[in-house]
């Protein structure tokens, strides 16, 4: 029987021994009971033939022969009432006094404090191995595997640079002896930075399960409580737990939530969070010299730290994990296809180079996603196919088969995205064409999807293209329609974002020079923005992104109104098709005929209620 059914028993046998306490303890009046002055009464009418005396409890039964009744006396009956009672000829009998346990009274309410405080007892003991209970509050809430992780650096991938740089911890961990021989200090903390599902939290697993050691894992939220000093008691219980199962390592995931930078409390801000900060920094300076507990952290934002946690003696070094190059997605790819069955058709490095800017967790999701597909579909094997439909629903989510298109929206998107596509395919420094589609996705009707490759620096010719890549949409409707809609305003967002920057950031237009009119704090959870212009300059800057648009506007617009029969061409079997690969797109454009498509039901269905059109998602422009 587990615990908690347990004290759920006592609690139940102690509610029956309270009951059963009051039952003793109470004195309930028989229904049959009336009052002492009407008893007299019937004496004085000489209607009473016996009584029967308990202490001042008078049992009467009348001369009639009808039911005895019950009354009680103010006090005991003297022997003169009984005498006086005999002479009016009514039998009368005295009950034998009760012995009664004078301990009685006195142990039954200690009785009942006994079984209320074995009752609270039971129900505040500890309930797990967190201890997480009203007298354990104290205690950290950290998870301690006293057994080495089974990961090793064999199941991380696409960060070699980082398992290089840990590699050193683990050898500290496995001969300690042979770097204090030497003088040296091993690094106390190493603090692992990165976007989220890149990986910190396997990787640190991978550095105990290399070393052999304790992995002892705790969240930075675990520490702070209401409770005024809670979280540095329980800083204090981590740290003594890491010394018993020394050599180990202590791992504090999110350790934002905990070390911020000091002084944002004036005022009304959290004060315990600053006091447990304090007692981890106290702890991490306090280790002796001789120690073998390595403290291992991760957080999405290192520049919101406070500047002692990074200091030299905490955390010595920082380890950045960012998403993985095209030869790091590869060897994910490969590790979580292990177990997988795989058709002969899937080819995993051409699908590492479609998938740029993915983070391990979106790889490993991406797979499950094409498992899931083929199982629905009862297929007993993934093939490349279920991977690109995976790969799509990680980027713009599920198809939406069942939408209602109109004719007359599904033309409009079909040229739409024809435009970016042909404006992709004939500028030179664009990205080229991967996919082109009309199959409504997300919030998307249709989307044209680059083919982009990691890339870390963006020269103007190639910003100048995509920013004519984004306007070829609109003016693809412009040329056909004689008219223009809404479907454009995503990828006018991005035109002018890409315009501003190049002025304001990067130095790329003639009027402005070199000067960084805006910087930009990039971090891994998104980036915002210092202005550090007047307003006249502000207002040069605008008139300045409206002509650069409208330069490339007009370039675009040239190059759609020559190649438009190509536009013609690929609209009507974009119509046909719904999707165009690559290959197929540039067969299209150079008029080479396709194979015929295989035999599927249309994406969508055609009614009168149009949908808002929305294409496409912002590029990741990463590090440019």
């Amino acid at each position: 029987m587990n615990r908690l059914p347990l004290n759920l028993w006592f609690v139940l046998l102690a509610a029956i021994l309270v009951a059963w306490a009051f039952s003793l303890t109470s004195h309930q009046q028989p229904n049959n009971t009336i009052a002492y002055t009407v008893f007299l009464n019937e004496i004085e009418q000489g209607r009473v033939a016996r009584i029967v005396v308990d202490g001042r409890q008078l049992t009467v039964s009348p001369k009639d022969g009808s039911e005895p009744y019950i009354t009680f006396a103010p006090s005991p009956v003297d022997t003169a009432t009984i005498r006086e009672w005999g002479e009016r000829k009514i039998q009368v009998e005295v009950a034998p006094p009760r012995r009664e346990n004078p301990l009685l009274g006195f142990l039954i309410p200690l009785l009942l404090v006994g079984l209320l405080i074995a009752v609270f007892f039971l129900l505040s003991r500890n309930r797990g191995p967190s201890g997480d209970n009203a007298f354990s509050f104290t205690k950290s809430r950290a998870r301690v595997l006293t057994e080495a992780p089974k990961t090793s650096f064999k199941d991380v991938a696409g960060c070699e640079e980082a398992k290089e740089e840990l590699k050193e911890i683990v050898e500290f961990l496995k001969s300690p002896g042979r770097f204090h021989e030497m003088g040296a200090r091993i690094p106390k903390g190493v603090l692992l930075v990165g976007p989220p599902g890149s990986g910190k939290t396997h990787i640190a697993r991978a550095v105990a399960g290399e070393a052999k050691v304790p992995f002892i894992a705790a969240s930075g939220s675990d520490f702070v409580e209401m409770f005024v000093g809670v979280g540095a008691a329980r800083v204090r219980d981590l740290f003594e737990t890491a010394k018993r199962h020394a050599p180990c390592i202590i791992f504090i995931d999110e350790i934002d939530a905990v070390g911020r930078r000091r002084g944002g409390g004036i005022g009304g801000g959290n004060d315990e969070r600053e006091q447990t900060l304090n007692q981890l920094l106290v702890e991490m300076d306090g280790f002796e010299k001789e120690s073998s507990i390595i403290v291992m952290a991760a957080t999405n934002r290192p520049d919101v730290l406070d500047p002692a946690l990074l200091r030299p003696g905490r955390f010595d070094r920082q380890v950045a994990i960012d998403a993985p190059d095209v030869r790091g997605r590869e060897q994910i790819l490969r590790i979580h296809a292990k177990g997988k069955p795989l058709a002969e058709d899937v080819d995993l490095a051409l699908l590492a180079k479609r998938t740029p800017g993915f983070v391990g967790a979106d790889l490993e999701n991406l797979l499950n996603e094409a498992a899931l597909l083929a199982a629905r579909e009862g297929r007993k094997k993934i093939t490349m196919k279920d991977l690109e439909e995976a790969a799509d629903r990680v980027v713009m989510g599920p198809a939406r088969k069942s939408m209602v298109v109109t004719p007359k929206d599904r033309e409009i998107t079909a040229y739409h995205e024809a435009g970016h596509a042909l404006a992709a395919h004939f500028l030179e420094h664009a990205d080229k064409v991967h996919k082109v589609t009309i199959v409504p996705r997300g919030r998307a009707m249709g989307f044209m999807m680059p083919s982009r490759q990691d890339t870390l620096h963006w020269s103007k010719k190639r910003l100048t293209d995509q920013i004519a890549v984004a306007l070829a949409g609109r003016v693809a409707e412009e040329l056909v329609f004689d008219d223009v809609t809404t479907g454009a305003e995503n990828d006018f967002r991005q035109a002018t974002d890409l315009a501003r920057r190049m002025i304001t950031e990067w130095g790329m237009h003639p009027e402005f020079g070199m000067v960084a009119y805006q910087v930009r704090e990039d971090t891994y959870l998104g980036g915002y923005d210092t202005r550090q212009y007047s307003e006249d300059t502000a207002r040069r800057i605008d008139e300045a992104v409206q002509r650069f648009l409208q330069e490339q506007y007009e370039r675009v617009k040239q190059l759609l109104t020559e190649k438009r029969e190509v536009l013609e061409r690929v609209t009507r079997t974009l119509l046909e098709r719904e999707t165009l690969t690559g290959e197929e797109f540039v067969r299209v454009v150079e008029g080479e005929p396709l194979e015929p498509p295989p035999s599927e039901e249309p994406q969508g269905k055609e009614e009168k209620d149009p949908p808002r059109v929305v294409p496409k998602v912002k590029p990741n422009l990463g590090g440019a």
